[in-house]
């Protein structure tokens, strides 16, 4: 069996892993789906250890979907001294962009703006300015080049005012000296998650989403297992809800993982570990807004900001507050867009307005609490600790360095167990790296050989890699598959069907909110696409027509619900709104409703 067909998370495969976890002891149990999840999941399944992975609701739904779509080192790392954590990502920058998935990380040119002084007198300051900003820069590309495994990025230049503007001609003139130009990693965040619970599974592992940890199972002071429940089981199922064994349970439940403290209370136990969430908005233009040729990176009064060039699209962010609230639902505030677009317009010869946005999301940070009271300040590295025997929890870090945190809580995990090799993951190619570089080469071959466009197949090679062949051989069997998705010209009808028979999507949000990312791509957000996709995802799960129609009314109220909290002042007005719309798979505990206050809402 090849890679691609054992890694298929078919609804199939669903039923078989749901029987197993009920059936079987487990090496390792992991809760929560994000990119530390998956990772966890791949990392010891790769080792050879017996491995599942539950998700509360779909795979990346939560931090993993929402950040901004780098690969980088951090480069504002480098001004606060934390050399270890440069070098840390650098390293996984290199690895992911040129031997682990090279597919889904390429390379994306930033320029960092030097501003404009007063003139003559200020001359001292613009080379003052472009020292400091050049010499980290340079120390960047240095890191990269020592520690970079195979770089994978071009080196940094140096640019005047008349340089920086022929690349990037909406640079107000005045606003500027000059710039430098580097380069840091691009991806496509859910893709890669799904792409790393995918190479679990062809490892053996058993990956179930909408199953949800609600207790853990103990006997005496050690964790055995968890209770799972089965959120697409009808409503009084019998077995609805079970019990998984495992020799040890990871935690890896991001903005949730003060959650455990709940669990573990009963006990007298402290977790060891707080979280924080701090809110990260985004904002997503059309490209023709911006005239640019490269993402800008640009210094405000309490962080930075990303202008990042994505496919068709600009993506504007972040903020970075404090939440307390909804944390499977952020909400974006009509104050978080203007802060945004007042930001951004400080340097655009045409200022950008609320009318040229496509698409808002927000995603939340898990950061380690303690070290300052600034959100922006507080760390992002990670830590790993059991608060209990046979209970591990792993929390903080970033998304370039998630394969570190998994080899980490891993490691811990082994030495528990005893006997198990040493982590692979920096040496095993994810689903489609293989033979990528080739079949990117002969991609106008490919083209001719299937009937379909050479554009088409570089945008399916650029989500896929060599799993493209898979997609290729259902538009082979069914031409209809080849035409473009309703309301989304740049993805295909077979891109649908194929997230519903391999890549363990269950509903209309989940094929449109992160295997593909129509609803932050397309002004309509989505809704022009429902009833096409519900076609699609229902010839697949045999869906009747109230079926596809309940699935449709929930996608639409779902981004009414956004829209209007994006019009909201705050974020318990804009909390409020966002939870009007019930969640698809019924989370009435993750709104505060009357769920067990004890459940662990992975991922």
């Amino acid at each position: 069996m090849s890679r691609s067909v054992a890694g298929r998370l078919s609804p199939e495969r669903r039923s078989n892993d749901l029987r197993k976890l009920r059936a079987e002891r487990f090496d390792v149990l992991v809760i929560g789906g994000g990119v530390t999840g998956a990772g966890a999941a791949l990392d010891a399944a790769s080792r050879g250890l017996k491995v599942a992975l539950v998700e509360a609701r779909d795979l990346a739904a939560g931090t993993s979907s929402r950040s901004s779509k780098l690969i980088h080192g951090g480069l504002r790392y480098l001004e606060q001294l934390e050399f270890h954590l440069v070098h840390e990502a650098l390293t996984e920058r290199g690895l992911l962009a040129t031997r682990l998935a090279p597919h889904l990380v390429r390379p994306v040119p930033f320029l960092v703006p030097l501003p404009a002084g007063a003139g003559v007198r200020d001359l001292p300051g613009r080379v003052f300015r472009r020292s400091y900003y050049g010499t980290g820069v340079a120390a960047y590309d240095a890191f990269a080049g020592i520690f970079g495994s195979g770089r994978g990025m071009p080196l940094h230049r140096h640019l005047t005012r008349e340089g920086a503007r022929r690349i990037f001609p909406s640079l107000r003139a005045d606003a500027l000296a000059g710039a430098i130009r580097y380069y840091d990693g691009q991806v496509d965040d859910a893709r890669l998650v799904v792409t790393l619970a995918r190479t679990a599974a062809s490892l053996g592992a058993t990956v179930v989403s909408s199953a949800r940890a609600v207790g853990l199972i103990r006997q005496a002071r050690e964790v055995t297992g968890v209770r799972v429940r089965d959120m697409e089981a009808p409503a009084g199922s019998p077995e609805a809800e079970f019990e998984v064994r495992a020799r040890t349970v990871i935690a890896a439940t991001g903005v949730w993982s003060d959650d455990m403290a709940r669990m573990l209370n009963d006990v007298g136990l402290r977790p060891g570990l707080r979280v924080r969430a701090s809110k990260g908005v985004h904002l997503v233009v059309p490209r023709s807004a911006i005239t640019g040729e490269t993402g800008l990176i640009l210094r405000t009064a309490t962080s930075v900001l990303f202008v990042i060039p994505w496919g068709g699209h600009w993506i504007i962010g972040t903020t970075d507050t404090d939440w307390r609230l909804d944390r499977s639902h952020p909400a974006a505030t009509a104050s978080d867009i203007d802060y945004l677009l007042d930001q951004v317009n400080t340097v655009l010869e045409r200022p950008l307005t609320t009318a040229d946005i496509e698409g808002v999301y927000a995603g939340l940070r898990p950061l380690l609490a303690g070290e300052a009271d600034s959100t922006s300040k507080l760390s992002r590295e990670h830590a790993v600790v059991e608060p209990m025997l046979g209970l591990l929890l792993v929390a903080g870090g970033k998304y370039t360095t998630y394969r570190v945190m998994a080899s980490d809580v891993v490691d811990r995990a082994a030495r528990r167990l005893g006997g198990v090799r040493p982590s692979r993951t920096a040496d095993l190619p994810l689903l489609g790296a293989d033979g990528y570089t080739a079949m990117w080469r002969d991609r106008a071959d490919l083209a001719r050989r299937h009937g379909v466009a050479v554009g088409a197949v570089e945008h399916l090679l650029e989500r896929y890699g060599t799993l493209t062949l898979d997609i290729l051989a259902l538009i082979d069997a069914d031409p209809l598959l080849g035409t473009p998705l309703a309301g989304a010209p740049e993805y295909l009808a077979a891109e649908v069907t194929y997230a519903a028979r391999a890549e363990g999507a269950l509903h209309l949000e989940d094929v449109l909110t992160r295997r593909t990312r129509i609803s932050i791509e397309t002004s309509h957000r989505g809704v022009e696409s429902a009833e096409h996709t519900a076609e699609l995802m229902g010839a697949v799960f045999g869906w009747d027509a109230a079926r596809r129609a309940r699935e449709v009314e929930h996608y639409r109220a779902r981004v009414e619900a956004e829209r209007q909290s994006q019009l909201m002042p705050d974020d318990v007005a804009a909390d409020a709104a966002r939870l009007g719309a019930p969640d698809v798979r019924g989370y009435a505990a993750d709104r505060g409703g009357d769920g067990d206050p004890a459940e662990l809402p992975a991922g």
